[in-house]
């Protein structure tokens, strides 16, 4: 063990920066504080005074910056408290921190205690104001009882007044106060600021001293001694080694982990987990990881830290990037108004709710109340990673440590007094051998030893040069720290594995640092999409949106920073952790097909902790006597003095033993290494700021200006945020141009979407709650449309949404009006599920108009109605700065330039109502007359089912379950009547909720006897913009091809038309057909997109088919009739099956079966599709069952063949024929799934 000595060190390097005593100021008096939540009409007794920084040491902020009114606001968050004899008067402890504005924290721990008040001035005006208050008390409640209309007025007026009689004579009753016979005390705390949270260190120093001061007898040494010593001759244990120094009454111990270790982390995650239990713990993990608004709620404020510190602590190697404020005063509770992500504490007041509180902010709040034991995460909370298995190693490991993994809140069992066998004279005379003590301080020690064992209290043994620790307490503080040091273990080892390859998909786009901090907001240095596809499907919905967050862009932003600047410390522990998984961990696991592994540094990770407590390292320089006048330092039982402060001032030539001996093995220590150290100052300033948007001496500054300007960075940070989402949203949409619109929930592009859109629904929860006073439910929107629902319903009566199936009932006004008013979108909202909470009411709103391309309007009209929004909000609000306002809607509207379907993915079982239009040619729109057309509706999710449309009719409306993105649509009649016959130009489907339009085109007959004879074709829709459907002009994003026109058709009409395509067209069609249905099966399933657009469009495999059959026809005179492709398939069969017949076919006849016994079962359908729509059924047939690339060199060999076709026909072509077969093999491996409506009555 050697000795370390600071006294030439810096600041940074030392264990304890200030020295702080908070409490009463008698010159003053009694002043009542205006910020706290207890009105006037409270006892005196118990209400809260203003309280003060009664001194700090040293008094040159020469240690740091030193916030005086936050640090006293900290110290004692309620203000002064008041007791009398009456009352508990036992001391309390609780910590606190205080983050800087470079990031960087403090820490501050409090010993509070009750100290009787000596002055006449505060004992008389506590006394006039208990008295004036017990006055006004008893007066309000007699003239309450002589104006309430009762029969025994009389009798309650006497009953109050022997109450009031009985209260006055209560002498030394609780909350009663006679100056004549009551004690009056007073709080006071004593804190201690250190830079690192050494908690149970400065717990027992704190309480040794209040001891010291409250004992009868005085202490060995004045206080200024064990003040000065803690504050300039203990140094920050080196990293990796632990400290002994001295307290008042016995030696404390404290270490520090090494390079390679987790970051200090001493507050009790074993209490922890007894408060929340395991689950509520991963939960409340979760929601930091995913930085929502986190509210912590307990009566006791070291609560509130413990769980706030040890959670936080488990976030490795991540850091909360945000307002952490575990403990708020109560001059700060306007913060809990912060429209940005936070973690605040607030004390439970007696007999206080939640309801108490006035939350504006509650749609992505996790509640946690300590005290009941209870965590109430927001709605749609991922789950953790693997959570089932690693609440499973939790409780092994709480098991190992003798807890229950479910068991009731443990309380912490109160340390014990500090006993004086610590400083055994084994210790010291090896402190003096160490050169650490001189001998007059020797014989101080020796007596105070002396009277130790008079006592008859043991001591600590010594063995082996190491300490063994003998007392309870001390036992227990190793058992905590060694079950933190698991705990923490185990979420370090979950975060390894998930991000155990994250280097890689990071993004080096500049070559220099300024380059990078000037263009950092514009560009992305991550990878996510491929980091995503490369991850277990069980991780990516939360992966997904933790990858949105600050602190893991942190971590991004560091990795990159290290490549011209130091590397973070944490960066470098995690990195270090990486590498050693790499090297031991040989086995190139799949990500996607991963296992859980469980944590294998348990053991290791607890023996060091356990090693470095019981044989401790250093011992530092043991308090002494300093160079003090005479009369100085007087000993004044039951009261901390005030300290000389010249004597704690500085640590120089203030002990007369410094020089001996110590400083020939003094350790060399250096400032701690920040994440920016090796930043310039400009680069730092860009660097830190990019993080951080609010400055923290501001947040916490109560004075009205500072608040003032609180809010105002939190409206300049919400259009901040809404310009980078907007922006992120248009960017990412655009180049994701690739993938299929309409894809599911579960593709990689699709989930970031949703993660971007619910991104974008928090974000307006967050700007509509800024500033809110009065609100309805857990949403602040939809508050707010319910109050702006009530004020319309006033000024007219709502009009009944139009749901109702039937011909021309429900019809809404054709054009943009069909996209709906903002009420008329939240009253559809009202209709759905009453499973829906107000938070999933208002996401489906903004969902609903995001889609609509209506959400900047809506809410513009929304925001017209300016009286209601003064009436609803705070003048500081969001929705009152008019200039923001109108930027913040801007930046919503730029989103109409893309489309979005996150309603229709979203709410897929929601009964939608849909008009479908008939649109004739116009040159024969008279022949819809004659006809009884039927339709059927198909999309992604489903079909309509057969609607009919009565004669003379060309539109209907009806309502089912949402379709989906629609992608078919089947179009029929009756083939009933006189000429019952008609050419149809497309059909328009309406989808009366989202606004979307369909058109799905035709351009051909319907009915027997013209054309191809179908009563029934299946037409391939394609999304249109409203207002633009007889253009047929796609929507904002490129859309898919519809069913094939007739003027782009070759295998309608007669042969050998002008419209007919060369050979290396025909082959370029093919090629392109054939390449477009492999991409298609080479995306993730839920990536593909609609199958039938490949197959049946204008420029799918159906459409190039008949391109390549009908090249080389010879003439369509050959049947004297239109030639359609299904008569040469026709023929082609009854020339086979005749040849059979008569025994001409030679070798095996099974491909020649299968496609004589397809083309049968498709003739002998009851379905009239016409030869177009049995010739695509064929194809399509075909590529489903493996048999189209079998059935072409048939063809190909019919003998009908040479007669049909000539002789450069591709048919006959023998390479262009192995070409194209090649092509269809390429299916082979592939299952396809058709569509209902493109087989339905065949049965094959």
């Amino acid at each position: 063990m050697s000795a370390v000595t600071s006294g030439l060190g810096t600041a940074s390097c030392r264990f304890a920066h200030y020295f702080v005593v908070c409490g009463i100021d008698t010159e003053t008096g009694l002043e009542p504080d205006e910020l706290s939540a207890e009105g006037f009409e409270q006892n005196p007794i118990q209400r809260a005074f203003r309280s003060k920084v009664l001194a700090h040491y040293p008094q040159s902020p020469d240690r740091g910056p030193l916030n005086m009114d936050a640090i006293n606001m900290f110290c004692m968050p309620r203000g002064l408290l008041f007791r009398t004899q009456a009352d508990s008067l036992e001391p309390h402890f609780h910590s606190f921190t205080i983050s800087r504005d470079d990031g960087t924290r403090c820490y501050g721990f409090v010993h509070t205690y009750y100290e009787e008040v000596k002055s006449v001035q505060i004992t008389t005006a506590m006394h006039t104001l208990y008295q004036m208050h017990h006055v006004e008390h008893h007066s309000s409640s007699s003239s309450a009882s002589a104006s309430s209309p009762s029969s025994s007025s009389l009798d309650s007026l006497a009953s109050s007044t022997e109450e009031a009689d009985t209260e006055s004579s209560c002498v030394g009753c609780a909350g009663s106060y006679d100056q004549e016979r009551d004690t009056l005390y007073v709080s006071k705390a004593l804190c201690l600021l250190t830079p690192l949270p050494f908690l149970q260190a400065s717990r027992h120093f704190l309480s040794q001293l209040h001891l010291a001061a409250a004992s009868p007898s005085a202490p060995p040494l004045p206080l200024e001694s064990y003040v000065h010593n803690i504050l300039y001759e203990v140094p920050l244990p080196p990293p990796g080694r632990s400290l002994r120094f001295h307290g008042v009454q016995g030696p404390i111990v404290v270490q520090r982990p090494g390079p390679e270790e987790l970051p200090l982390g001493e507050y009790s995650l074993g209490e922890t987990c007894a408060l929340l239990g395991e689950e509520g713990l991963v939960q409340l993990l979760t929601c930091l990881l995913l930085e929502t608004q986190v509210l912590l709620y307990s009566q006791d404020y070291q609560r509130l830290m413990t769980v706030a510190e040890s959670v936080t602590t488990l976030l490795f190697p991540f850091q909360w990037q945000h307002i952490y404020l575990p403990i708020l005063p109560a001059s700060l509770l306007h913060l809990l108004d912060a429209p940005v992500p936070f973690l605040l504490g607030v004390q439970r007041g007696e007999g206080a709710t939640r309801s108490s509180l006035h939350l504006a902010h509650e749609a992505k709040l996790c509640f946690v109340d300590i005290d009941q034991h209870g965590v109430e995460p927001p709605e749609d909370l991922p789950l953790f990673p693997d959570q089932a298995e690693l609440l499973q190693e939790l409780r092994e490991v709480l098991l190992h440590f003798g807890l229950p993994p479910h068991g009731a809140p443990a309380t912490t069992p109160a340390p014990a007094p500090p006993c004086l066998s610590g400083l055994v004279l084994e210790d010291l005379m090896e402190d003096q051998r160490n050169g650490n003590l001189g001998g007059e301080e020797l014989v101080v020690l020796e007596r105070l030893q002396a009277l130790a064992k008079s006592c008859g209290v043991g001591g600590a043994t010594n063995t082996g040069g190491g300490v063994v620790l003998g007392r309870p307490f001390e036992e227990e503080e190793l058992r905590s720290a060694k079950l933190n040091a698991q705990l923490r273990e185990v979420f370090a080892c979950r975060f390894s594995a998930m991000f155990s390859r994250y280097d890689e998909f990071i993004i080096q786009s500049v070559s220099d640092l300024e380059s990078w901090l000037s263009h950092r907001e514009g560009s992305s240095c991550f990878d996510k999409s491929a980091f995503l596809s490369a991850q277990p499907a069980t991780h990516v919905h939360f992966l997904s949106s933790f990858l949105e967050t600050a602190m893991f862009s942190h971590l991004v932003d560091g990795k990159v920073t290290s490549r011209w600047a130091g590397v973070e410390p944490t960066q470098r522990v995690f990195d270090g952790r990486l590498e050693r998984e790499r090297l031991y961990n040989l086995e190139d696991e799949d990500p996607s097909n991963h296992r859980y592994r469980k944590c294998t540094t348990l053991h290791e990770s607890a023996q060091t902790i356990e090693r470095r407590l019981l044989k401790v390292d250093h011992t530092a320089l043991h308090p002494h006597l300093l160079n003090m006048r005479i009369g100085q330092g007087r000993h004044q039982p039951g009261c901390f003095p005030r300290l000389q402060a010249d004597v704690l001032a500085q640590g120089h030539n203030t002990n007369k033993w410094s020089g001996r001996g110590a400083t020939r093995r003094r350790v060399e220590l250096r400032p701690p290494i920040t994440e920016t150290s090796a930043l310039d100052n400009d680069q730092r300033e860009k660097h830190t700021l990019g993080r951080k948007n609010l400055q923290q001496s501001t947040l916490l500054d109560p004075s009205p200006p500072a608040v003032t300007q609180t809010h105002r960075d939190f409206v300049e940070g919400l259009l901040r945020e809404c310009c980078l989402k907007t922006k992120r949203m248009l960017v990412e949409r655009m180049e994701g141009h690739g993938m299929e619109q309409g894809q599911g929930e579960a593709g990689i592009a699709g989930l970031q979407e949703n993660t971007l859109i619910h991104g974008l629904c928090d974000l307006l929860e967050r700007t509509w709650a800024h500033g809110l006073q009065l609100k309805q439910g857990k949403s602040a929107l939809w508050s707010h449309l319910l109050h702006y629902q009530a004020c319309q319903d006033k000024m007219e009566p709502p009009a009944p949404f139009p749901v109702s199936d039937g011909v021309g009932q429900g019809r809404l006004e054709e054009g943009p009006a069909h996209r709906g008013s903002c009420l008329q979108d939240m009253r559809f909202v009202q209709t759905m599920s009453s499973s829906l909470s107000e938070v999933g009411r208002a996401r489906a709103w903004i969902q609903l108009a995001l889609e609509k391309k209506m959400l900047s309007p809506h809410l513009k009209d929304l925001l017209a109605n300016q009286e209601l929004i003064r009436q609803l909000y705070q003048p500081h609000a969001f929705l009152l700065s008019e200039e923001e306002r109108e930027q913040f809607l801007f930046h919503l509207l730029s989103l109409n330039t893309v489309d979005y379907y996150c309603f229709t993915r979203c709410f897929t079982s929601v009964s939608t109502p849909y008009r479908v239009v008939i649109m004739p040619m116009k040159k024969l729109s008279i022949a819809m007359t004659t006809v009884t057309p039927w339709v059927c509706v198909s999309g992604e999710l489903g079909d309509s089912g057969v609607r009919n449309i009565p004669r003379n009719i060309q539109e209907i409306y009806f309502q089912c379950k949402n379709l989906g993105r629609l992608s078919t649509l089947q179009l029929g009649q009756e083939n009933s009547g006189l000429l019952a016959k008609c050419l149809v130009d497309c059909v328009l489907v309406y989808n009366l909720i989202t606004g979307h339009v369909y058109r799905f085109p035709c351009g051909r007959w319907l009915g027997k006897g013209v054309g191809d004879g179908s009563l029934e074709r299946v037409l391939i829709g394609q999304l249109v913009s409203p207002g633009e459907e007889d253009t047929g002009r796609g929507a904002g994003t490129p859309p898919e091809l519809g069913s094939p026109s007739q003027s782009g058709r070759t295998g309608v009409g007669a042969l050998g038309g002008r419209n007919r395509m060369t050979s290396a067209e025909v082959q370029e069609t093919l090629r392109e057909a054939v390449n477009n249905l492999i991409k298609h099966f080479h995306k993730p399933e839920q990536e593909r997109g609609n199958l039938t657009v490949r197959l049946c469009g204008e420029v799918g495999l159906v459409r190039s088919l008949e391109h390549f059959l009908l090249h080389g026809f010879k003439s369509s005179r050959l049947f004297q009739r239109t030639v359609f492709i299904w008569d040469f398939v026709e023929k082609a069969v009854v020339t086979m099956e005749m040849a059979d017949q008569m025994g001409d076919l030679q070798g095996s006849t099974e491909v020649w079966d299968s496609l004589c016994r397809y083309a049968n079962a498709i003739n002998s359908s009851q379905r009239n599709i016409g030869k177009e729509g049995k010739f695509q059924l064929l194809v399509c047939l075909g590529v489903r069952d493996r048999l189209l690339a079998r059935w072409l060199p048939l063809l190909a060999g019919c003998p009908l063949t040479v007669r049909m076709y000539e002789e450069g026909a591709l048919l006959r072509d023998g390479s262009a024929l192995h070409a194209l077969c090649r092509l269809l093999h390429t299916f082979q491996d592939f299952n396809i799934t058709l569509e209902t409506a493109l087989v339905r009555g065949v049965k094959l």
